[in-house]
């Protein structure tokens, strides 16, 4: 009995934890108290690129808000598409950057993949794109002689 009532007592303080953090977090975006991330670019086109080398960029941002901002995350759509990024905290006003990194290999015709990235800026989830057009390796014959 004494571990059932200890089991709804640690309940009921996550739960008011998990309140107390969500609406923290709503009255900093109301307010504009937050980090605010503004990417140059949401999206960037590659164009066509070969097929074997990563391809690879840079989204850049800048820090707008009056907090400092901490990436918790950015993960892309597949494995083929990883994110780097600097985990130090953002302090407003200052510029940081997500690098992005296709694998082209054996993946000829077009790219169209997300990162995903997440953190306590007053937007906490954003979006970025990549796309464009892995052209194919042309294969030499080889003959035997």
């Amino acid at each position: 009995m004494k571990k059932l009532m200890m089991l709804t007592v640690c309940m009921i303080l996550s739960g008011a934890a998990a309140t107390y953090a969500q609406e923290a977090r709503a009255e900093n975006s109301a307010t504009g108290d937050a980090g605010v991330l503004a990417f140059k670019e949401l999206v960037h086109d590659y164009g066509e690129v070969p097929e074997g080398p990563k391809a690879e960029y840079d989204f850049v941002f800048k820090n707008k808000g009056s907090k400092p901002v901490i990436i918790s995350n950015a993960v892309g759509s597949c494995g083929c598409t990883t994110a780097n990024w600097d985990h130090e905290p953002i302090m407003p006003g200052k510029k940081g950057k997500i690098h992005v990194i296709y694998n082209t290999l054996q993946r000829p015709g077009p790219i169209s993949k997300q990162v995903t990235v997440t953190s306590d800026a007053s937007e906490p989830v954003i979006v970025l794109q990549i796309k464009g057009n892995v052209k194919s390796k042309v294969m030499g014959m080889v003959t035997n002689k």
